[in-house]
């Protein structure tokens, strides 16, 4: 899972360098959005938190 969205967020910074100013808001919200998914995806890889809610 880790993989797929380091690859993915690598691929929102390549579309960020190139994007037109149109682009460039929409781009940035799903680079945050990918790189809150990673930070996730990694503490619960690593048990730091649960994948379910504790209700």
């Amino acid at each position: 899972m880790t993989t797929a969205l380091e690859i993915h967020i690598e691929e929102l910074r390549a579309e960020l360098r190139n994007a037109d100013p149109a682009e460039r808001g929409q781009i940035e919200a799903e680079l945050e959005l990918a790189r809150a998914e990673l930070v996730v995806a990694i503490a619960e890889r690593d048990g730091v938190v649960d994948a379910e809610p504790p209700f």
